[in-house]
């Protein structure tokens, strides 16, 4: 990863995770909000550019594929949190099991991308624990990115 503008990190997502992105389940997440403003599609996709900036910044060498297809995926739960239902109650410990199943049954997985699923919301899972480094790289880049976030949606009121 020589060079790392805006275009060349949309141009990796793009070419390594389109199937995802043009997937029925992923299409769906615009309908979900994920935090303040912010659909869940929006999120995945500014995790995995997130990921990209940080393995450049860290001059980290990893699977750039894999890195992006995990961080698309790790929140592939496909239900809306906010609604009031009983399942919801404790999405933060329980949807990263509830992503790698379903992301499971949509695409063809490595270990490291259900790694990285299973592991993102470490250490608040804390017998999930992430064993790669793109798995490490996508729990710094979520937790960032929702922070902004949440954050953008404080200051809007």
């Amino acid at each position: 990863m020589k060079n790392l503008s805006a275009v060349s990190i949309n141009r990796l997502i793009h070419i390594h995770g389109k199937d995802i992105l043009d997937s029925p389940g992923m299409i769906s997440s615009k309908d979900h909000i994920q935090h303040g403003h912010t659909s869940v599609y929006d999120h995945s996709c500014s995790v995995a550019a997130m990921c990209l900036k940080v393995a450049f910044f860290l001059g980290i060498s990893l699977d750039v594929a894999t890195l992006i297809r995990g961080a698309l995926l790790h929140d592939y739960f496909l239900y809306d949190w906010h609604e009031h239902d009983k399942s919801h109650r404790l999405h933060g410990f329980t949807h990263s099991e509830t992503a790698l199943k379903n992301a499971d049954k949509d695409f063809e997985l490595n270990e490291i991308e259900k790694n990285m699923i299973r592991s993102h919301m470490f250490p608040m899972n804390i017998s999930k624990i992430p064993t790669h480094k793109e798995s490490m790289i996508l729990c710094l880049a979520d937790k960032i990115v929702s922070a902004r976030e949440v954050i953008d949606r404080k200051t809007d009121k």
